[in-house]
């Protein structure tokens, strides 16, 4: 039995979130690292716009898929890729404590595959949306949609615990309506960015999809809509 002294009191983070989160750091290095010519030579002064340019989603992309019925992997797999670029150093830092905090909880709650479905379904799913309904709107970079989606984990589950002891479930959208918020004074102050529409919709597929990830979780729903 293992003594007591050696456990951590800090649980660690769970390895996918950690994963997530180091892909999006060296990501974000090598933009930043190239931009001040410390690595890569003249070229990397590039990088970033290179890698918006491949790998951001593109909602003109997502158009010509549609209307002209072609699938095309170098467009599709802008689904995925994403969530890696951002904008500059504060933009990825930013979503990266997000996840971890985010991660943490819901990563203590579902196995890792979940996590990762979770993150990744969210942000393709909120990009699909903001695609469809702005296809003309500027291309769409960052982890955001993919961290809503967590946090439609972190409610999902807090809804099903605050139910489990009887109190009032609506506190568990406290977080997202906080963020909300956020972004409407915001956009008030500097001008709304067609982007939340990505976040939000991320945070709807997180929400519910959650309900599929936790054991019991899709059982407890219909029985909480069966006795409304």
């Amino acid at each position: 039995m293992t003594h007591p002294a050696h456990h951590s009191p800090v649980n660690p983070l769970p390895p996918v979130v950690m994963l997530l989160v180091l892909v999006i750091v060296l990501v974000e290095a090598a933009f930043s690292l190239g931009t001040r010519g410390i690595v890569g030579g003249a070229e990397a002064v590039g990088w970033r716009a290179a890698a918006i340019q491949d790998y951001g989603f593109s909602n003109r992309a997502l158009t010509w898929m549609l209307e002209n019925g072609v699938f095309r992997p170098d467009y599709a797999i802008r689904f995925l890729t994403f969530p890696f670029i951002h904008g500059g150093f504060t933009h990825a830092i930013f979503a990266s404590v997000m996840i971890l905090a985010l991660g943490k909880f819901v990563g203590e709650r579902m196995n890792q595959l979940a996590v990762l479905v979770l993150f990744f379904a969210s942000a393709a799913l909120g990009a699909l949306t903001y695609g469809l309904i702005l296809p003309d709107g500027p291309g769409l970079i960052g982890a955001f949609p993919g961290v809503y989606g967590l946090i439609g984990g972190f409610t999902c589950l807090l809804w099903l615990q605050l139910g489990l002891v009887g109190a009032q479930q609506h506190r568990a959208f406290t977080l997202i309506g906080f963020l909300l918020l956020l972004q409407l004074i915001f956009s008030l102050l500097f001008g709304a960015r067609p982007m939340w529409v990505a976040d939000v919709a991320g945070f709807v597929f997180g929400f519910f999809l959650s309900f599929l990830l936790v054991p019991g979780g899709w059982r407890r729903l219909r029985e909480k809509i069966r006795h409304q």
